[in-house]
This record gives structure tokens, sequence and C-alpha cells, in this order.
């Protein structure tokens, strides 16, 4: 029975999502548990933190990038991204957006994963030129079809990435997908794997930038709808 004291991680998360605490510190405090539990000392376990944390470089480099986008944001990045997307006439939102999809999913397909991302570019400058581009167009931005454009900035992110780094061989979620095919007895080559994930990836890019495309006009529709309720 003293290997199952190891679930009270489960019970730690279970019990820290219910009450609303931070994620962050619900899996941390779930981890500490677990490995305690384990019959590990608070030093090995957070010996085994550390290991995992050096082992995976790609994490200290987030945390790096992320007080250096605070210090530029801080001294005006999205300031001058409105100002240099303001001075293209034809630039529009959803033009914008298209043209970020585009390049987030060809980077991703040939493993520039990290050349995009939330943190690091959707938030200080791919919303702010679009939020301008629209400002630009619509003569102003209420609120609601402001975060609706700042979802869908966030999308071309995630769409561009998701269906575009499965196209690139040695991604770790090419791994996956051939470690579970080869559970149900089906064995595939990780290079097959990416070349079917290519014609995915042009239906996605089709379809949601069609979507993108119509987003001026639902901006417009929105932005129309706020101020008639305004009136």
């Amino acid at each position: 029975m003293d290997h199952l004291w190891s679930l009270l991680g489960i019970a730690v998360v279970v019990l820290g999502f219910l009450v609303r605490l931070n994620p962050l510190l619900v899996v941390v405090a779930a981890a500490l548990t677990t490995g305690i539990a384990s019959g590990h000392s608070l030093g090995q376990t957070v010996e085994a933190f550390g290991k995992a944390f050096t082992e995976n470089r790609y994490v200290s480099v987030l945390w790096l990038i992320l007080p250096l986008i605070g210090l530029l944001e801080r001294q005006g990045l999205q300031e001058r991204a409105r100002q240099l997307i303001g001075r293209v006439r034809a630039a529009t939102a959803g033009r914008l957006l298209v043209i970020y999809l585009l390049a987030r999913q060809v980077t991703a397909a040939v493993g520039l994963t990290s050349l995009g991302g939330h943190a690091q570019m959707v938030r200080p400058l791919i919303a702010p030129m679009a939020e301008a581009a629209a400002e630009t167009e619509l003569g102003g931005l209420p609120d609601k079809p402001r975060q609706t454009l700042r979802a869908f900035a966030a999308s071309a992110d995630n769409i561009g990435l998701f269906f575009g780094e499965d196209i690139f061989i040695a991604i770790s979620s090419i791994l996956l997908i051939k470690a579970s095919l080869e559970t149900a007895g089906i064995v595939v080559a990780p290079l097959q794997l990416s070349l079917w994930a290519i014609p995915t990836a042009i239906l996605a890019f089709l379809i949601h930038g069609f979507r993108l495309l119509r987003l001026d006009g639902r901006l417009k529709r929105e932005a129309a709808e706020s101020a008639g309720e305004a009136a």
C-alpha cells in the first residue's frame, strides 16, 4: 500500500483547482507532495526538479525572454508597433493576421517554433499592430471588438504553430504520434507523418485564413453594435 501514497499529488491538484488557487502553485505543491509521499526527502524532490530544469534548457531561455519583453514594453514597444502599422494604409487587422499566420506556420514547419508565441510576439507586437490597423479603419475600437481581435490574434499563433510544427520531422509531437500509433500496432516512419501533415497544414491555413479575412467585417459590425448600445 505504500506506493499508493504517491497518489496524494492527484488529490492536491483536485483540491487546489476546486478552491481556485494559482495553477502554478498547485502543480508545484502536487509535485512536492508526490515526491515526499513516495519516500523521497524534500531535498531529493527539489533536486529532481533542478535536474529536470537543467536538462531542458529551453525552459530557462523562456524565463529569460519574459523579463526582456517586459522591459521593451515599458520602453514603448507596443506604441512603436502601433505607430508603424498605422502608417500603412493598405493594412487591415485581418490581412495582418493572415500574414502572421503564414509566417508562424512556415517557421514552425522548419523547426523555428520559438520565433512566435503569445508572450514573445502576440501580446507585445501582433495584437497592438492589429488593433492599430483596426482603429485606423474604424476610427476607434470599442471594448467588445478589441477583445475579439485579441482572441483572433492569439488563434493565429496557436493554429500556425499547431499545424506547422508537425511538418518538422525532429519535433516531439511527431515522436508522440509515432509512439501512439505503435501501441495500436501501426508502424510508420517519422518522415511519413511529416509528409502527411503537409495537406493538413495547408487546409488549416486556408480555413483559418478565410476566417481572418472575414474578421474586418465582423469588427465593423461589433463596433456599430457597441456604438448603438452606447447611444
